[in-house]
């Protein structure tokens, strides 16, 4: 993950160096606040990245010498089929309609999804693939 951080790190300095530029030659209150958020957010996932990485050590994939059969094994668990991210999407789609429509679709919009986010959290923590 290390080279990750770096690829990061680089984009938040650019960000960081380009943004007072930005703001002296366009007075821009709407971009420069962008550029900011931007940088921010660089440094976020960067700082993120290089912690992960102290942590876990180094990789197959960041080592120079490293085999194919050194990354071999269980990478994560990915669910093999979820109906709630369906869910989670309509119920979003009920609250851009209520900001369109009325605050009280947007309210009823927010209690769907309340709940389809909480039983997409903790789909696996109940039933037949409970652990």
């Amino acid at each position: 993950m290390k080279v990750e951080a770096y690829v990061f790190g680089i984009n938040a300095a650019f960000f960081t160096a380009i943004t007072p530029v930005y703001w002296f030659l366009s007075k821009d209150w709407t971009g420069t606040s962008a550029l900011v958020m931007t940088s921010a957010l660089a440094l976020l996932v960067t700082f993120y990245l290089a912690v992960t990485a102290k942590r876990m050590g180094p990789r197959p994939e960041d080592l120079v010498d490293a085999e194919i059969a050194d990354g071999a094994g269980e990478q994560g668990f990915f669910s093999p089929h979820s109906w709630w991210p369906l869910f989670c999407g309509l119920a979003l789609v009920v609250c851009v309609l209520g900001v369109v429509f009325g605050w009280w679709l947007f309210i009823i919009g927010v209690g769907i999804g309340s709940v389809t986010l909480t039983g997409f959290i903790f789909e696996y923590y109940r039933g037949e693939h409970a652990h």
